[in-house]
C-alpha cells in the first residue's frame, strides 16, 4: 500500500514521485504501466504514462512455489490491486481514475499465473505469465477463461528475483 499527498504549496505529486501498476513486480496480467488509475482506459488503447500514474496503490500478491527437478521452481499465483488519483482534474476520463469507496470494488483489477524460476542460490530468474480475471478498464469487467490467451489478455514478464 503506498499513499503520496503533496506539500507546501504544491498541489500535485512529482511524475517521478508517483505510482504506477502492471509489470513483472505488481499485476502481472498487466503490461509495464498498462494499468489503471482507477477504469481509466487511454482513448487509442495506447500505454499514456503521463496519465496512467496515481497517488494511491493497493497491492496484494500471492503466491505458491513448488521446486520441480534441479534448479527449476514452479509457481501459481494470485495479484489483485490498482491506482487511483486523489483529486479531479475536472475532465470525464480523471473521474474514472478517481479513488470513492462507491466503484471502490469495481475499480480492482485482479490476475493469476503461472511461472518459472531458475534458482541458482545467488541468483533468481523467473518467467510469469499473468492471465486478466478482473479488468476495470473493460466494459464488461470479468474475463472470461476463453479470453485468457488473447492477446489484450495476458501479459509475459521475465524478472530478475522474486517479485515481491
Amino acid at each position: 500500500m503506498g499513499l503520496a499527498v503533496p506539500y507546501g504549496n504544491s498541489k500535485t505529486i512529482p511524475f517521478e514521485k508517483r505510482y504506477f501498476a502492471g509489470g513483472a513486480n505488481g499485476m502481472r496480467g498487466w503490461t509495464v504501466r498498462g494499468l489503471g488509475p482507477g477504469s481509466y482506459k487511454g482513448s487509442d488503447k495506447n500505454i499514456d504514462f503521463i496519465n496512467q500514474s496515481g497517488d494511491l496503490k493497493l497491492d496484494w500478491n500471492i503466491e505458491l512455489r513448488s521446486h520441480l527437478f534441479w534448479k527449476l521452481h514452479s509457481a501459481l499465483f494470485v495479484d489483485a490491486g490498482n491506482i487511483w488519483t486523489l483529486r479531479s482534474s475536472g475532465d470525464p476520463e480523471s473521474d474514472m481514475a478517481m479513488f470513492r469507496w462507491d466503484t471502490f470494488s469495481e475499480s480492482i483489477a485482479a490476475n493469476w499465473g503461472l511461472g518459472l524460476r531458475l534458482n541458482f542460490g545467488f541468483l533468481l530468474l523467473r518467467l510469469d505469465m499473468g492471465m486478466k480475471i478482473h479488468d476495470p478498464a473493460r466494459l464488461d469487467k470479468w474475463v472470461r477463461p476463453e479470453q485468457w490467451l488473447h492477446r489484450d489478455g495476458f501479459a509475459l514478464h521475465f524478472g530478475v528475483g522474486y517479485p515481491f
